[in-house]
């Protein structure tokens, strides 16, 4: 098969080497312009060779050309950032795929993953389906779910889980689809959700919150963005945790919402509404990550503030 791979970072270079290593002919790649690191998928079409594009906009006259001049059977969109114009997706001979991280139509948006654990959600998955102009919203041609374990962040579920069975389903699908009998199923728009981009004022913590929402923002911020603190004006972040429900008033009694109550070997424990959040690993911001005792808080100290 001849294919276009248009993505980027580590999910667009293993969805590439996986056609390769079958035998399959990749004709061009696309990837957003780097503002910093080099991008994975970058670095290895280059090393195997490959055509690579990276054009600031793919809805640039110069990028639907380069497409055409690749005369591809199908487009794979793997971790895509930019916006694709439908003009790109319908040039490859049997059209264009994409893969998003939920169950769609649930959780459209950049941050699919992440929402889904922070509103206690136990299950989610990833489809691929036909892009349209619409965010998320093209019909589906594959959909397989997962579990959302109690202790499971952001990372662990996507790079334990959904990645690679997402790399797999990539192939699978394009198969079918040069094939002819991938079944196209439009969305269910009225159990549709979107929501936005996982950013500071989503991943702030509110103690007052209860124990079960602080610990759900924890693990869906968990490695990025971080959810977050204050003391004395100073962010600090919070990654690895676990919770502990307050089962009496006297397990809670003369304890204030965001204190510090305990240290627990390298972990702190601190009081959020309805129970305990006990926090394993922190980074200031500007610093790096640390057991949460490293960070130097002394028990009473009140978070948040």
């Amino acid at each position: 098969m001849r294919v276009a791979i248009i993505g980027q970072q580590d999910f667009g270079k293993t969805t590439m080497e996986a056609f390769l290593k079958r035998g399959d002919e990749v004709a061009a790649v696309f990837c957003a312009p780097e503002k910093g690191r080099p991008d994975p998928l970058r670095v290895a079409a280059q090393a195997h060779g490959l055509t690579v594009h990276q054009f600031p906009k793919l809805t640039d006259p110069q990028a639907i050309e380069a497409m055409k001049a690749a005369n591809v059977q199908v487009g794979v969109m793997a971790f895509v950032t930019q916006f694709v114009p439908q003009a790109l997706c319908d040039i490859p001979a049997f059209g264009t795929i994409q893969f998003h991280p939920s169950l769609l139509p649930l959780h459209r948006g950049a941050s699919s993953m992440s929402w889904s654990i922070i509103l206690g959600r136990k299950e989610t998955g990833f489809s691929i389906f036909r892009p349209t102009d619409g965010l998320d919203e093209g019909p589906v041609l594959l959909m397989r779910s997962v579990p959302i374990e109690d202790e499971d962040t952001m990372g662990s579920l996507y790079f334990g889980k959904i990645f690679p069975m997402g790399v797999a389903a990539l192939v699978e699908v394009a198969d079918k689809v040069a094939a002819g009998i991938a079944p196209a199923i439009a969305q269910y728009e009225s159990n549709a959700g979107y929501e936005g981009i996982l950013r500071e004022a989503e991943s702030h913590i509110n103690w007052a919150s209860h124990v079960d929402h602080t610990y759900n923002l924890i693990r869906g911020c968990n490695p990025a963005p971080g959810a977050w603190t204050t003391l004395d004006g100073k962010k600090l972040f919070l990654f690895e945790s676990s919770k502990r429900i307050a089962r009496t008033f006297s397990e809670v009694k003369g304890k204030k919402i965001g204190q510090v109550v305990a240290q627990n070997g390298s972990s702190l424990v601190i009081h959020g509404q309805g129970g305990f959040i006990e926090v394993h690993r922190t980074r200031w911001d500007g610093g790096r990550k640390v057991t949460a005792a490293e960070a130097e808080i002394a028990i009473g100290t009140i978070l948040g503030g």
